[in-house]
């Protein structure tokens, strides 16, 4: 299946507003350097892929290239999660490149990836010959069929003409609206052949508020007057306020309103944990203040939220009491999972100055106290702070290295993580005081995400301490990439939380499976380990240390936070028996949180 270019795009070809230096109108060049030139005039400066046959013309043409810098990493998911770290935290679009067949294929995940937590990517593929399509070629594979379901859209290019016009429509697509993953494949031979360069002068959907349309007054109002007259609000706070590089625009409604603040796995970083109106992250992992303050509530006041089961539990429990105001900028969202009283369907920056205004323009005669329900919210924070017990095994405690390592580096750096129990334990003890400087898989759970999207970030944000906090099961995913960041000079470093286990597994195998710890050991009845993380590291060129003891914690970070010029991985050695609490075990209501091993709340 292919899907050719559309008529709309092709009428784009006219005289060009600016073209890159030395490129005047109507240059004839092969196909594979309008796609860097084309880059270039989209202020791409850093692309991350490997070469292979059906993209090697455009490899060869990058060579020409001084404005762009290309990573060369060494398996292509890294290539896509490292693109959606250098997303995340410029804003910008992040760029991967990679050939047919299996080389696309690589990239599925870390597509699927974006495409759940709205990261705009640009990922550029090879393809064979247009004249061998379909006839099961060498490496041939229909990468625009299998990814049509995990982007906003993909394309196949077959004539090199089209290439500027479809590369800054995809990059456009990528940012308008609700962010997400583009593909766009072209054949070999469209790279090879040669055509005039016309860059296009209509102006694709870049921009993502004025994408969003305009924002309906009339909603806002409506908003406004059921947030004055709600007794029990709390802000439910998405990842979309993230994407949309809406965090000051939030802390001044939550500060107008004085309402909760609840922020999700995604949202961590959009609003400072230390503020007087944060209650933490909600969900299956939450503190007891955010999941009981949302079951308790009147109003739900959801921006860039998606209702996810995660966050709701069972969702006929969900929030029995509470009405939604719902601000997002995808009108898919809205009332798909929990019907929105009043939507509005915005870009969150521009909706959300609207509307604190619209509630400061009531006369706060006329708003109901919140007094009662913060006296209420501050004895479950009183009676039920975030902790943890000592380990049961005399190992370290998995939360204490994550709670140090946080403590000793602080919230001016960049945190990326795998998947599984070190990722909750990162949401819950890292300090949380800017946003934009937390990378996690949410949407897809991807293990394997933290090291390939810390080296991303540490391109983006090379002055930036930058630390990937993995567990041993993720590492042993993508590790590999460890090699990219020696020889590319990208000094991040590495915590694993190396418990021998899939963590969140065997949690569930405890709780839930009788004890039966089916193929979740890492390192069955064995006494050297295996791998051996420190010999791992010092093999792809990095510094490797090992952590064994409580007092051995502290002096390994501040080493690993002194070293500069390559990178470093720490193999923290922790209890296999801890556990993440709170929780809400899936298929129950939130009402039902457990903070403890064998206490639900409410049990004393």
């Amino acid at each position: 299946m292919s899907v050719p270019l559309s008529a709309s795009l092709r009428s784009t070809r006219r005289r060009p507003a600016l073209l890159p230096p030395g490129v005047p109108d109507g240059t004839m060049m092969t196909g594979a350097e309008a796609v860097v030139r084309s880059l270039e005039r989209l202020g791409v400066r850093d692309v991350f892929g490997i070469p292979g046959g059906s993209i090697l013309p455009t490899y060869d043409a990058l060579l020409s290239s001084t404005r762009i810098r290309h990573v060369l990493v060494r398996h292509e998911q890294g290539a896509g999660h490292a693109a959606e770290g250098y997303a995340c935290t410029t804003g910008q679009v992040g760029v991967a490149m990679a050939t047919s067949g299996p080389g696309a294929t690589n990239l599925v995940t870390a597509l699927l990836d974006a495409q759940l937590d709205s990261v705009p990517l640009l990922v550029i593929t090879g393809q064979v010959s247009s004249h061998v399509l379909g006839t099961d070629a060498f490496q041939e594979a229909d990468i625009v069929g299998m990814t049509l379901s995990v982007t906003k859209h993909s394309f196949l290019v077959t004539d090199p003409a089209d290439i500027p016009a479809v590369l800054a429509h995809a990059h456009a697509l990528a940012t308008s609206g609700r962010p997400g993953p583009v593909l766009v494949d072209i054949t070999k031979d469209a790279q090879q052949e040669t055509a005039p360069f016309v860059w296009p002068t209509s102006n694709p959907p870049g921009d993502p508020e004025r994408a969003a349309g305009r924002v309906r007054h009339s909603q806002v109002r409506r908003a406004a007057q059921e947030i004055a007259g709600a007794h029990r609000p709390v802000l439910y706070v998405g990842g979309g306020v993230v994407r949309g590089r809406a965090a000051d625009e939030l802390r001044e409604l939550a500060e107008v309103v004085g309402a909760p603040v609840v922020t999700t796995l995604n949202a961590r970083g959009a609003f400072p944990d230390s503020h007087p109106l944060a209650l933490g992250m909600p969900g299956m992992h939450g503190t007891v203040p955010a999941v009981l303050g949302m079951q308790r509530a009147d109003l739900l006041i959801a921006v860039g939220a998606r209702f996810d089961e995660r966050v709701t539990g069972v969702r006929s429990g969900f929030a029995p009491q509470a009405r939604v105001v719902h601000l997002d900028v995808d009108p898919a969202e809205i009332s798909k999972v929990r019907h929105a009283d009043i939507p509005i369907v915005a870009h969150v920056r521009s909706a959300l100055p609207q509307l604190a205004q619209a509630v400061r323009s009531i006369d706060p005669a006329d708003r109901a106290s919140l007094e009662s329900w913060w006296g209420e919210l501050n004895r479950l924070r009183r009676d039920f702070p975030l902790g943890y017990p000592p380990a049961s095994d005399g190992r370290i405690p998995a939360q204490q290295v994550i709670q140090q390592l946080g403590h000793l580096t602080g919230p001016e750096a960049i945190y990326a993580t795998g998947v599984g129990q070190h990722q909750m334990w990162a949401a819950q003890f890292l300090p949380f005081e800017r946003p934009y400087a937390w990378l996690s898989s949410g949407g897809a759970g991807t293990m394997g995400y933290a090291i390939p999207a810390a080296m991303g970030a540490k391109v983006a944000a090379p002055g930036r301490v930058v630390w990937a906090i993995d567990g041993d099961g993720s590492f042993q995913m993508t590790n590999q990439e460890l090699a990219t960041c020696a020889i590319e000079g990208i000094p991040l470093k590495v915590a694993v939380i190396n418990n021998s286990w899939l963590g969140m597994i065997r949690q569930w195998q405890t709780l839930f499976y009788g004890q039966r710890y089916s193929h979740s050991d890492l390192g069955p009845q064995r006494q050297a380990p295996i791998p051996d993380v420190v010999g791992l590291a010092e093999a792809y060129g990095c510094v490797g240390m090992r952590v064994e003891r409580e007092a051995q914690i502290d002096a390994a970070i501040e080493t690993a936070l002194g070293i500069h010029d390559r990178p470093v991985v720490i193999d923290f050695v922790v209890s296999r028996d801890s556990m993440v609490w709170p929780m809400v075990p899936q298929g129950v209501s939130n009402d039902q949180i457990r903070y403890a091993h064998e206490r639900s709340f409410g049990e004393e």
